[in-house]
């Protein structure tokens, strides 16, 4: 695929992230918007006098032949939100990213557990930490993390020696190895696992980066375990979106007058679930995930098939709830005409599965 309009798009001044599948829900690929006549933009939500113009200059243009190059001189490829290896349990955030920046290899299902905490753990925080990631990994399950200092560097040790898979989910470009003495574990991590991104290729770790990317490390979880953290941090920030994404929390206990303890006692506090050893979390995963060490990077499975950008538009909305057809065409671009069709397409990829009332849910 040609991902030079792909990128174009996501650097057009004033086209979020919502912006541009709304575009692509109406005219099917990136090229096609930028073919498309202002006329039929103004039509569509979130298309700004802003957007018209900067989708008429040239500097989206110039951006985009500088990061395909990029691209070409490096082992980095873009997974767009339409593939089949996009983890579709990021349709499930508010803010899903319309491509991704792979280093490694990629599945298209997410039976996984983020592993998060303190930059300055104690030497117990970190032992505890890889313990538990080399748990999880020996039963099939993957870890994900951050790559920063502390906690997220021990979980991805400990599933790499482990045997299993590990996903490095980065706040800056996956070209830019930050923190730098972590450079082997990049090295790694790519080879035996996955590095993601949202952020272009050489974009630095900018501190506003980092709460940005822990929506899509609980967003490709099933749950968020806390390891050690301050009352205010940003492992908390993870947590917080774990719970608006209906994922579970779990945190680990610790003394009471550790200051690397009180963020973990206080959501145990709120109901995170108490964990002090891997059986605590695997409890609470579903049957039939296997005892083997993890094939593929989030394992295929129901949940990896294609999509087009009308498909998209209807799964991200009943990846979030339960619908009547009514409100799928409320809520959507498209004709009522379209929606029965994607969604006759949706249930013969096994995507979604109707219910009584013209209701409709992800398989």
């Amino acid at each position: 695929m040609d991902y030079f309009y792909w990128i174009g798009l996501k650097a057009v001044a004033g086209v979020g992230n919502v912006t541009f599948r709304r575009l692509l829900e109406r005219f099917d690929t990136p090229e096609a918007v930028f073919r498309a006549s202002p006329a039929s933009l103004t039509g569509i939500r979130g298309v700004t006098p802003v957007v018209l113009e900067s989708l008429a200059s040239g500097a989206w243009q110039r951006f985009a032949e500088g990061e395909c190059r990029r691209l070409e001189a490096s082992s980095v490829r873009l997974v767009t939100y339409l593939s089949q290896e996009y983890p579709k349990s990021l349709f499930e955030i508010s803010d899903p990213p319309p491509f991704l920046y792979a280093k490694g290899t990629m599945g298209g299902s997410d039976l996984a557990i983020a592993m998060v905490g303190s930059r300055r753990p104690t030497a117990s925080g970190l032992t505890i930490a890889g313990k538990l990631a080399e748990g999880l990994v020996r039963n099939g399950v993957t870890v994900v993390s951050g790559m920063a200092r502390g906690i997220d560097t021990a979980a991805h040790r400990g599933a790499l020696r482990g045997g299993g898979r590990s996903v490095g989910v980065l706040g800056c470009g996956v070209d830019m190895v930050y923190p730098p003495e972590n450079r082997p574990l990049f090295e790694e991590m790519a080879a035996q696992g996955c590095l993601i991104s949202e952020f272009p290729l050489g974009t630095l770790p900018l501190a506003e980066n980092f709460p940005r990317r822990n929506r899509i490390i609980s967003g490709l979880s099933q749950g968020v375990l806390v390891v050690e953290a301050a009352e205010k941090s940003g492992s908390l920030i993870t947590a917080q979106y774990a719970l608006e994404q209906g994922r579970d929390v779990y945190a680990v206990p610790g003394n009471i007058t550790s200051v690397t303890s009180r963020g973990c006692n206080l959501l145990i506090k709120q109901g995170a679930k108490l964990v002090d050893c891997v059986d605590d979390i695997l409890e609470e995963l579903p049957p039939g995930r296997g005892t083997e060490v993890a094939g593929p990077l989030f394992q295929t499975g129901s949940r990896s098939f294609a999509l087009t950008p009308k498909e998209a538009a209807i799964y991200e909305l009943l990846s979030r709830s339960p619908l009547h057809i009514d409100e799928i065409i409320s809520q959507t671009e498209l004709t009522a005409g379209e929606v029965s069709s994607m969604l006759l397409h949706l249930e013969l990829k096994g995507a979604v599965t109707s219910l009584p009332g013209t209701h409709y849910a992800i398989t």
